[in-house]
């Protein structure tokens, strides 16, 4: 079912006292005939299931009765009430939902007329987002119009769309927006569903900020349009880098880097892209090792401590490896590597040796459960202040420690 819900305001009357009408154009030269109310021509456009009609009790709906839309003789008296109560700024629910049914008869649609405060203070405000969410169903389509109504209820409405597509799974296709020319008289319409995308935008990187996965930007950008060769290594990337395969991400990540670097990307892309490859900055690093250790600072960052954990421990065992040239994927070679470097450190012993240690217990307690018989250990998983403070230290002497040089390790 498509919902259209638009704002009516209370436009500046004429010298004859008539409200203004403006022929709405929009982007296919359609141009319409001279209306007062822009959700009319949207009505006709759409022809939705619904018609939501929201308003102030001092809105026009003295015109919405007896302006554009032509009642005949139905209901003269609840129509003539209706003019007085406009006159004054004080018509109520009741009223109005005494004559929506024979605009709804006129158009084919359900027509429901809605009063809603003036939103002066954040509880008026707030009054209208439930107003409207209680007028949508669950997964509807919604188009809405901000055209209308005082000059904050716009920026509103464009919240609520965020609101319905939360509580409500709704479905907003478009947000339609009519700007009065002065100098022409007409009234070109604009189409502002773009700023649901960038909203969308914003909410990927937020999510992206709490959990590192960003796999999120995929339907973002599938939504907007982007071509295949970079949706799809992305989509991939993100997984890799999910269960830690660091090496098969950064191949999948560059194809998509390239792709967008030969691309044109629609606008609302284009203005997020710097932030989203800002984010993704740790491919851009050497060596293996190092994109681990970024990846764990970026993970502490976010309070994700089972992935720094991981991740400064892989850093560890990556560097070994480099250095005795073992490739990583051979699990075989990786895992004597560990163990000749482990008996080398602690044969030599001080601080390097007690973080290899700490950081395999941590490693250890996070992955597996297992209890280390370190009271630091204990300490970390019991406190978060302490949690951070180890794995601070711990990251910031990974990779620079004096290893044991390769014929060390190698013996």
């Amino acid at each position: 079912m498509t919902v259209l819900i638009t704002i009516l305001g209370r436009p500046q009357k004429d010298a004859n006292n008539c409200y203004r009408k403006t022929r709405y154009r929009f982007g296919d030269n359609d141009i319409t005939e001279p209306l007062t109310f822009f959700g009319w021509a949207l009505q006709q456009r759409i022809k939705p299931e619904t018609l939501i009609i929201l308003g102030t009790a001092g809105s026009a709906w003295d015109h919405l009765i007896e302006g554009d839309i032509d009642l005949g003789q139905v209901e003269l008296e609840g129509r003539e009430a209706l003019l007085t109560s406009s006159e004054r700024g004080e018509v109520s629910q009741q009223q109005l939902n005494q004559l929506a049914p024979y605009l709804s008869s006129g158009l084919n649609s359900e027509v429901r007329l809605v009063i809603i405060p003036y939103c002066r203070n954040e509880t008026e405000q707030m009054e209208l987002l439930r107003i409207i969410a209680d007028q949508v169903g669950q997964g509807e389509k919604v188009q809405l119009d901000v055209t209308h109504g005082f000059r904050h209820l716009p920026m509103l409405a464009l919240m609520s769309s965020l609101y319905l597509r939360q509580v409500k799974e709704a479905d907003v296709t478009r947000i339609w927006y009519g700007a009065y020319d002065p100098d022409t008289g007409n009234a070109p319409v604009h189409d502002l569903t773009g700023l649901l995308r960038l909203a969308d935008g914003i909410q990927a990187l937020n999510s992206f900020d709490k959990d590192g996965d960003y796999g999120v930007f995929v339907p973002l950008l599938q939504h907007s349009g982007v071509a295949a060769n970079i949706t799809e290594p992305l989509g991939r990337a993100a997984y890799y880098e999910n269960i830690l395969n660091v090496g098969a991400a950064t191949g999948e990540l560059r194809k998509a880097r390239k792709a967008m670097d030969e691309s044109e990307l629609p606008p609302d892309i284009s203005l997020l892209l710097p932030t989203i490859l800002q984010r993704l900055d740790w491919v851009a690093e050497e060596r293996q090792f190092e994109k681990q250790r970024h990846l764990a600072g970026k993970a502490l960052q976010r309070r994700d401590y089972l992935r720094t954990v991981l991740y400064a421990y892989e850093t560890v065992i990556t560097r070994i490896c480099q250095i005795r040239q073992i490739n990583v994927s051979d699990f075989e070679g990786r895992e004597n590597a560990r163990k000749k470097y482990e008996d080398a450190v602690k044969k030599v012993g001080g601080e390097e040796y007690d973080n290899y240690k700490m950081l395999k217990n941590l490693r250890n307690q996070v992955a597996h459960g297992t209890r280390g018989d370190i009271q630091r250990v204990q300490q970390a998983l019991l406190n978060e202040t302490v949690m951070r403070e180890v794995l601070e230290k711990l990251l910031s002497q990974i990779g620079q420690q004096q290893l044991p040089d390769k014929n060390t390790i190698n013996s």
